[in-house]
């Protein structure tokens, strides 16, 4: 019990045919990829910072502005890319 088996797997790909139609399954599956492609180049970029980064209490006088980095863009795809300005944290300690 808790298993899917062959016949199970058929049947929910068979339903989700029906649901969302053959011709927007591999749009879906592309922009699933996009996706995917995204978010392992952001956190890889997060890991990166992390590793490179200044100490954790820069002196008071010495504020600079945030880095403007480019996210890049899925192979083929022109359109998505764009300048983000990373976020700062404004709080004071």
């Amino acid at each position: 019990m808790g298993r899917l088996g062959p016949t199970e797997i058929i049947l929910i790909l068979v339903v989700i045919i029906l649901l969302f139609g053959a011709k927007k399954l591999p749009d879906m599956a592309r922009s699933l990829g996009k996706s995917a492609r995204i978010l392992k180049s952001e956190a890889k970029a997060m890991k990166e910072d992390n590793k490179s980064s200044a100490p954790a209490d820069p002196p008071a006088g010495d504020e600079q502005p945030p880095a403007q980095r480019t996210i890049q863009a899925a192979p083929g795809d022109v359109t998505s890319s764009r300048p983000v300005t990373e976020p700062t944290d404004t709080t004071k300690r």
